[in-house]
């Protein structure tokens, strides 16, 4: 075989400053902060008004018969 070096350009990583970690970080927070507040209200939806059956409690019950006029 051949003398071959394979130059690894990953580990070859320059040195980032201190203030472009830190924005990273705080930009990393931000987004999984809304990942997580979205996720939470991603429930299932409600309805706009009451429930059938809270409709049904809320009429006042009426005497079976014929109506008078």
């Amino acid at each position: 075989m051949g003398n071959h070096r394979h130059r690894c350009e990953v580990a070859v990583l320059e040195r980032t400053s201190t203030t472009a970690r830190y924005a990273r970080g705080f930009a990393a927070a931000v987004v999984a902060v809304a990942t997580l507040v979205l996720a939470a209200n991603a429930g299932p939806a409600k309805a706009a008004g009451p429930h059938p059956a809270e409709e049904r409690a809320a009429q006042p019950q009426h005497a079976a018969g014929p109506a008078s006029g």
